[in-house]
């Protein structure tokens, strides 16, 4: 198993790709640590994961709250002994904040997912460099969808958000890839097997006059292959990013667009 031996904290664990993601990982051998702000969501992952053998604690954390981030981590490596990898898999509703004109945007809707996205991925990076960097090893990872690259219209403040993160990961390995401490980004299209995607199609589908479902097929024709990112896809990827087989990866982002963005 490829994480075999590994702890491993997933914020933003209720959601649809911090679960899959956190399943993922148990599944290769992992001690996983979910958290997120519904004890409801995150408890039933961790009892989903334990039923099928996987070892898995849950924790109602806020990550874009230091204090909060840091006593749990804290709790973490007392009793695990280390964290090996936090991933963090956050999101925000895009009702509101998407499928409307610059124009017409308010500026407090434009800013809020830029200063979210931020705060929360750099306090997460932070607790779990300063144990990381104790020990010598470590892996950040955070995951963005191609608006963090692909100038689309209508998507707000996210692509921005988004942007600045994989800005983040790459300033985060400046500093840490030194001290043995791996940064890694994954980048993928709107995944339509998580449920927000549907939301986010319906908001822009709605604003420029066509169906859901004529949205989503003209996304998925951009790529070369012609199919969206699966979010089986996106765990399997960072499973393998996660594990010493990627040794040599650091503040970069793994494109998982299918071509929609070719590096």
């Amino acid at each position: 198993m490829l994480l075999e031996n590994k702890n491993v904290v997933v914020y933003g664990a209720g959601g649809a790709v911090g679960s899959a993601v956190a399943r993922a990982f148990a599944r290769e051998g992992a001690r996983v640590f979910l958290t997120g702000r519904d004890r409801d969501l995150v408890g039933a992952v961790a009892k989903e994961i334990t039923v099928e053998g996987g070892v898995a604690e849950a924790a109602v954390v806020d990550a874009g709250d230091e204090k909060a981030v840091t006593e749990h981590l804290a709790a973490v490596v007392a009793d695990a002994g280390g964290v090996d990898v936090s991933f963090n898999a956050i999101g925000i509703s895009p009702q509101g904040l998407q499928g409307i004109p610059l124009a017409e945007l308010p500026v407090e809707d434009f800013m809020r997912p830029i200063t979210v996205y931020a705060q929360a991925h750099f306090v997460t990076a932070k607790a779990a460099a300063r144990h990381m960097i104790a020990r010598g090893s470590g892996v950040i990872m955070m995951h963005t969808p191609e608006p963090a690259r692909l100038p689309l219209p209508l998507v707000g403040g996210m692509s921005v958000g988004w942007a600045a993160m994989e800005g983040l990961n790459r300033a985060l390995s400046a500093e840490w890839a030194q001290h043995g401490i791996r940064t890694i980004c994954l980048r993928t299209t709107g995944m339509v097997d998580t449920p927000v995607i549907h939301t986010v199609y319906g908001l822009h589908a709605d604003a420029i006059g066509i169906t859901k479902d004529e949205l989503i097929a003209a996304a998925g024709a951009m790529t070369h292959r012609k199919s969206l990112t699966a979010l089986a896809e996106l765990t399997d990827a960072a499973v393998l990013l996660a594990s010493d087989r990627a040794s040599a990866m650091t503040g970069t982002v793994a494109n998982l667009t299918g071509g929609i963005i070719v590096d």
